[in-house]
């Protein structure tokens, strides 16, 4: 990854933090909790950005409509998240199999 790489990057990253920033307070209190939620649990793709961008697109959806976020989400945050990446491989998946030997052996 190259200098140029890493500029746009974070020209990609304050461009979405700014439309996260125009969502209404109760949708970007929520946005924040999911974004912590992701980088504890760590999904693997979270890293290529459309996640959390496909959720910023999903709740400015929900604005546009009128909705709350919680009417979107339901109430437990946690379990919808875990809803969006309950198939895909985490960091946690991939050091079980580094210490296992064996690909697609975790939480088995």
């Amino acid at each position: 990854m190259g200098i140029q790489d890493i500029i746009e990057g974070k020209k990609q990253w304050r461009a979405h933090m700014a439309r996260v920033k125009a969502l209404p307070p109760d949708y970007q209190i929520v946005y924040k909790e999911m974004q912590r939620y992701f980088f504890k649990v760590g999904p693997v793709g979270l890293a290529d950005g459309s996640l959390l961008s496909g959720i910023l697109e999903f709740f400015e959806e929900g604005v546009a409509a009128g909705k709350g976020v919680l009417e979107l989400i339901g109430n437990d945050v946690a379990a919808f998240c875990d809803d969006l990446v309950k198939d895909s491989r985490t960091y946690a998946d991939l050091y079980q199999e580094s210490i296992s030997g064996e690909p697609g052996t975790a939480g088995k």
